[in-house]
């Protein structure tokens, strides 16, 4: 194997937990986060499942995060890794990413695609918001997962609409 790159939308962006060998603001051409992803085994519970971020197909958008380099020598062991942890619906994705730098290199990206035994799907923002205060899992408040991805997001100046907005209304309901 090759040294290969994996793009982080979500909580890989503050949180990646695996060893890289470089990492670089990147951004995916054509889709947008959103918080339609349910999340049954780290932000909530089965019976009250979170809301984690996965991609949705968005020609005219960029999804910006972090791309990370992986040696040859641990790809295949970060991706039984990466595998364990977005195993709730996630699937792997080969694309191309676009470094800060403004260099294109292939990369693999982690999608949870309409249609997965957890995908929760679009709701209006204020009932995601409330779903996204109510629920806790084992890595913790969902809440805590928004204003760590909000955060990261601003430390990387990329704006983006849904993460504010949802943002905004959980602290208007008291998150």
């Amino acid at each position: 194997m090759s040294p290969l790159w994996v793009f982080g939308y979500g909580s890989l962006i503050w949180r990646p937990d695996f060893a890289f060998i470089d990492a670089q603001p990147a951004k995916l051409p054509g889709y947008s986060r959103r918080f339609w992803q349910g999340s049954h085994d780290h932000r909530g519970v089965p019976e009250r499942p979170g809301r984690v971020v996965t991609l949705i197909e968005d020609v005219a958008a960029n999804c910006h995060g972090m791309a990370y380099l992986i040696e040859a020598e641990i790809v295949e062991s970060t991706f039984e890794q990466l595998d364990y942890r977005e195993k709730n619906g996630y699937e792997r994705l080969v694309t191309d990413l676009h470094l800060v730098s403004g260099t294109r290199v292939p990369g693999l990206v982690y999608i949870a695609a309409p249609g997965n035994f957890a995908y929760l799907g679009e709701a209006p923002l204020d009932e995601i918001a409330r779903q996204i205060l109510e629920a806790e899992g084992p890595s913790g408040r969902n809440i805590e997962y928004l204003h760590e991805l909000a955060q990261a997001l601003r430390r990387l100046e990329a704006h983006d609409e849904h993460v504010f907005a949802l943002e905004s209304l959980t602290r208007e309901l008291g998150g």
